[in-house]
């Protein structure tokens, strides 16, 4: 039993530091870029757009679809790295444990 009683006090703790980082990483801001920079997108740890950036020689009515795809390339590199440092963080507080896939914590 006593076994349990420390691994209950250890999820608590993870679960503490983890709305921690999340808390931490919902004010991080990261930005991600395509067409090498003409287009820039930060996002927060939370995945919202925070700001956008199109340099003004994408804006010509012929440049349309080519815009379209450099906002949502920027948008995704964005968020991948939102998505990479969170990923960084988990491992830090879980002690590199492997834990399933599509596993939600905190609990």
């Amino acid at each position: 039993m006593k076994n349990l009683g420390n691994l209950m006090k250890q999820a608590q703790q993870m679960q503490s530091k983890m709305a921690e980082m999340q808390a931490r990483l919902g004010d991080t801001e990261l930005t991600g870029a395509s067409g090498g920079g003409m287009v820039q997108v930060t996002v927060n740890g939370k995945g919202e757009m925070k700001k956008l950036k199109i340099d003004p020689s994408l804006c010509s009515a012929d440049e349309v679809e080519v815009l379209e795809d450099l906002v949502m390339a920027a948008f995704n590199d964005a968020k991948g790295k939102i998505e990479a440092l969170m990923q960084g963080e988990m491992q830090k507080i879980t002690g590199g444990l492997n834990l399933p896939a599509g596993l939600k914590l905190p609990f």
